[in-house]
């Protein structure tokens, strides 16, 4: 089996999409209440982190595109 590439950019965005799936269940569980607009910045910040992430990894790793060798 072929190894992938570790992009943290999507690990990143993964986690932020995981966390507001979480805060939503917990919200329909009745375990807290969560104002739907709270969901706004929780994803709008993670998907910038995660756009962050990628280009640090890109700068550091010197990587214009994807190569396979």
């Amino acid at each position: 089996m072929l190894r992938h590439e570790f992009r943290p950019g999507k690990l990143v965005a993964g986690l932020f999409l995981i966390a507001t799936g979480v805060v939503y269940a917990g919200d329909a569980g009745g375990l807290w209440k969560t104002p739907w607009l709270a969901i706004i910045p929780l994803v709008v910040g993670g998907l910038c982190l995660a756009g962050a992430t990628a280009t640090l990894n890109r700068v550091i790793r010197g990587r214009g595109g994807t190569e396979r060798g």
